[in-house]
């Protein structure tokens, strides 16, 4: 009989405090309130750029995921349309990341753009899909991309500036 040994390697403890840190800063946001339903400054989505920037798209991906996910069951919305639109973006914005981290001239201003395009796509095509099916909705888009391209560039900000203040060895 052998004894199976779990330990957690250095990769699963960064993506563990990365990943609390996004649910933290997750729950601090939903908790606060919103000028239009769906939108929020999505500032947890500055530790997914700087895991993407510094760790690549995979520690992106499971930071992201145990956010939506681990986020959802903290403030008691697993499950809910809001669950279910907050994780259709992130899967969007994640695939819109995959693509463009690779360009080699876009840097992490041009990826939070990107992903919060991409996020606010995903959720309004949901939405539209899925919950309200109406044309009046397209209405929506102009202001609701407008919201994304601010925080997308706020985040992008923040981002930058934390990426050149910690240091940190990569993987």
């Amino acid at each position: 009989m052998t004894i199976v040994t779990l330990y957690a390697t250095p990769q699963d403890r960064r993506i563990a405090t990365l990943a609390s840190l996004a649910i933290a800063i997750h729950v601090v946001e939903s908790a606060l309130p919103s000028p239009l339903p769906g939108v929020k400054p999505g500032l947890a989505n500055v530790v997914t750029l700087i895991a993407l920037k510094r760790w690549g798209w995979r520690t992106a991906v499971w930071v992201s995921a145990l956010r939506v996910v681990v986020g959802s069951l903290v403030t008691g919305s697993f499950l809910t349309p809001g669950f279910i639109l907050s994780g259709a973006g992130a899967i969007i914005a994640l695939a819109a990341l995959g693509v463009a981290h690779r360009m080699p001239d876009i840097g992490v201003i041009g990826l939070s753009v990107v992903a919060a395009l991409a996020h606010m796509a995903g959720q309004f095509g949901v939405v539209y899909v899925w919950l309200i099916p109406h044309p009046g909705m397209w209405h929506l888009l102009p202001l609701l991309m407008s919201a994304a391209l601010l925080f997308g560039l706020v985040s992008g900000r923040i981002s930058a500036i934390l990426l050149r203040r910690i240091v940190v060895p990569p993987l």
